[in-house]
């Protein structure tokens, strides 16, 4: 069970500052979060769309420590929908954002992360795009779905994602469904107690598939975000039981992770949409990522080897 292990090291200064200075983690960084700018990133965004994918676009940072901090993500945002304007994908690509990052666990951080996710919702809505507002840890996650009931009250199409290993999510399924959101359904990459979340994969998936069958019966968007084979196809076999189209539910993956299967599912005829992350503040990111998929470690510790 190296996953836990991965996500303690995600919190260790010492372990962030091994891993930074690695002359080969810009190389494996790279593979999972290929640029630190908007402008960095142009290309890849637009050979995506040219390629029938669609995107979410995360500005990767979670340690905000001062309110000018999460002001300052609040403004990267609105530079990346200004940009996204430019380009007009509008329609192409999303945004998530951690909450985290706009404030919320400083003092008064609800108020505070509600306060400044308002403006990058609306530019978004502006643009004929909206916004999905990624789950963190479990504690943060009553202020994550109060800030998203709020803002649906505007811009009902701002969406929410929920994590298939903790216990209360079929609840929360149950509750999103009926209400017609946008609904992102993950595995989860935080390192949570056993009160609070399945601990073994087989379990996980089980809630997984239980959940995915709620989100498809319901009246909300399903977003299946997998890269597990046997699970998407779970998901097509529950979305044809549900009746649904292809317009009516998507895939989403990782940038960086199972390309192939990204434009095998577009050909398809399937949404798949591509979560693609970029910024400085790449640590938290990454470490899950790993975590996430015992291959993704394999993959950094054989280039490591290979360049020591």
């Amino acid at each position: 069970m190296l996953g836990p292990v991965i996500l303690a090291a995600s919190r260790s200064d010492r372990i962030r500052r091994l891993v930074s200075a690695a002359p080969v983690t810009k190389q494996v960084v790279d593979r999972f979060i290929p640029g630190e700018t908007v402008d960095e990133i142009v290309s890849i965004v637009l050979d995506l769309t040219d390629r029938g994918l669609e995107l979410t676009m995360d500005v990767v940072g979670e340690d905000i420590t001062t309110p000018d901090q999460a002001a300052a993500a609040r403004d990267a945002y609105l530079e990346l929908v200004d940009r996204l304007e430019r380009l007009e994908l509008g329609t192409r690509a999303e945004m998530s954002v951690k909450l985290s990052m706009f404030g919320q666990a400083l003092p008064g951080g609800h108020e505070l992360a509600l306060a400044n996710i308002r403006p990058v919702v609306e530019a978004a809505a502006a643009i004929g795009t909206t916004v999905t507002l990624d789950a963190e840890d479990h504690t943060t996650l009553d202020s994550m779905f109060a800030i998203h009931e709020e803002l649906r009250k505007d811009f009902p199409q701002t969406g929410c994602v929920i994590q298939a290993y903790l216990f209360r999510t079929e609840a929360d399924a149950r509750r999103l469904a009926a209400s017609g959101s946008r609904v992102r359904l993950v595995k989860g990459a935080y390192n949570e107690p056993a009160e609070v979340a399945y601990q073994n994969r087989h379990e996980i998936d089980k809630a997984y598939v239980r959940t995915l069958k709620v989100l498809m019966e319901g009246e909300g968007y399903p977003m299946v975000g997998s890269h597990d084979p046997r699970l998407i196809s779970i998901a097509q076999e529950l979305a044809h039981r549900a009746g649904r189209k292809l317009d009516e539910y998507e895939f989403q993956m990782l940038y960086g992770i199972r390309g192939d299967e990204h434009l095998r599912l577009a050909a398809e005829g399937h949404r798949m949409r591509v979560y693609t992350a970029y910024g400085t503040d790449w640590y938290g990111y990454f470490m899950r990522r790993l975590a996430e998929k015992p291959a993704n470690l394999r993959f950094f510790a054989r280039s490591m080897i290979g360049h020591g």
